[in-house]
């Protein structure tokens, strides 16, 4: 059985290449666990799945701050990504 995060702890921030440009985002370990799943299920390295997520936050009419799009979009089930 894999380590679980703690469900209640604060956020850890990581930094990412995305578009070109590095980025810093700030998540709780339990959506950091979450989105390595998504990436992983997809076949796809995290950094171009928080890419995807990204297009699509930009795109929308008032975009979120990178990481709330993130925490809706893992919400939702990972659709639109």
């Amino acid at each position: 059985m894999e380590d679980q995060p703690p469900l209640y702890a604060g956020p850890v921030k990581r930094s990412m290449t995305i578009a070109g440009h590095t980025t810093s985002i700030s998540l709780e370990p339990v959506f950091w666990r979450a989105l390595e799943d998504q990436a992983r299920a997809r076949e796809l390295p995290l950094s171009a799945l928080v890419g995807r997520i990204d297009a699509a936050r930009i795109a929308a009419a008032e975009p979120p701050n990178l990481a709330s799009a993130i925490r809706c979009w893992l919400l939702v089930g990972g659709r639109g990504g």
